[in-house]
């Protein structure tokens, strides 16, 4: 169910797999002044100085640096109207053509970068049909995409750093009030990102979508715990206490629908946010590249579509460069922290179509 180390937890079972150098992030924050918690999920992984797929809770200061760059990065969760037995992947392929372009007045719609996708999916088994929300259609596709606030969580990170490097800011300072102020807009943008890019895609396909879940996996937050009122960040950790969630695996494993369970303090409210990457991305090209030439990558072995200009992406992405998703559900669902209420088959995933803008 979990591994404890003084007041770090993490949550896994003998099939998870996690890098030693994540483990050490992880416990190298619990040390950091006014840490009081850390919880590590299954597709805990090494950052850049401190690990992603966790969530930390501070009393009195709180760390830019744990929320990262990209301030606001979620999951959004569309049900659309495309049915689908009647929309072949091609066709959907060929009405989308290239989103990367921006449009005037419009919230930048390009997708991202590293891990950021956009992905239709169609539901493949139901396990808990009484949790499924009310606008759920099971013969419609879903469209789920996951961005962030692209630049501007970077730059609120840089002009932290030049500031104060990886510090904490005191809680009642002007400085956090700032750092607050500058977070909130973040994670309002990438939201309004989220739909643009989802809204975008579904005047392409003809279609209505009604957005079922939109919920963020790198933020901070007001908290209590255990009697004190603090900061609880996440980096790639899913809130377990905003109702539905999902949990997406790679551009070639299924998604799950998951309803968190009702107690799960002890994870600090947190949730995996995907299946955990298996390997570094500066490693995934010499593993593969012999073997597998990169157009391979632009069809899955579910039959789903891959629409992926660079490259170097898709060897980076992958889907053997990432962990079984249904490992790490299984983990949570193990902890007590999640139940399963569906699994969402890739119909079409969608990253960049490259220089065809129009």
């Amino acid at each position: 169910m979990g591994n404890h180390y003084e007041n770090t937890i993490i949550i896994q079972n003998q099939n998870t797999w996690i890098e030693g150098a994540a483990v050490v992030q992880l416990r190298h924050t619990a040390t950091l002044n006014g840490m009081r918690r850390v919880a590590g999920m299954p597709d805990l992984q090494p950052g850049r100085g401190y690990p992603v797929g966790a969530a930390f809770f501070s009393t009195g200061v709180f760390y830019p640096a744990l929320i990262g760059g990209d301030i606001g990065c979620g999951m959004g969760l569309w049900q659309t109207g495309l049915c689908a037995r009647r929309t072949p992947p091609a066709k959907l392929v060929k009405q989308l053509g290239s989103i990367d372009a921006p449009e005037a007045g419009d919230v930048p719609a390009t997708i991202g970068g590293g891990n950021h996708f956009a992905e239709l999916q169609c539901p493949d088994q139901i396990y808990r049909a009484e949790l499924l929300p009310p606008d759920w259609h099971g013969k419609h596709l879903l469209l789920l995409v996951h961005s962030g606030s692209r630049g501007l969580g970077g730059q609120i990170l840089r002009e932290h750093v030049e500031r104060f490097g990886h510090q904490g800011l005191a809680e009642n300072s002007p400085e956090a009030a700032d750092y607050l102020a500058k977070h909130d807009h973040a994670l309002d943008f990438a939201r309004r990102n989220r739909a643009a890019i989802a809204a975008r895609m579904l005047a392409r396909w003809r279609s209505e979508g009604t957005c079922l879940l939109d919920l963020p996996h790198n933020f901070l937050q007001r908290a209590e715990y255990a009697g004190e009122t603090g900061w609880l960040h996440r980096k790639g950790a899913s809130p377990a206490n905003r109702g539905l969630t999902v949990l997406p695996g790679s551009r070639g494993d299924y998604s799950y629908l998951l309803m968190p369970a009702e107690n799960t303090g002890f994870a600090l409210d947190s949730l995996a946010h995907g299946a955990g990457r298996k390997w570094q991305r500066g490693e995934c090209k010499g593993r593969l590249s012999r073997k597998y030439p990169a157009d391979s990558f632009r069809k899955t072995a579910l039959g789903s579509v891959v629409v992926c200009a660079d490259k170097a992406l898709l060897y980076e992405e992958a889907p053997q460069a990432y962990k079984s998703v249904a490992d790490t559900v299984a983990a949570l669902e193990q902890a007590g922290l999640a139940t399963a209420v569906a699994r969402l088959k890739p119909v079409l995933t969608y990253k960049t179509a490259g220089a065809c803008h129009d």
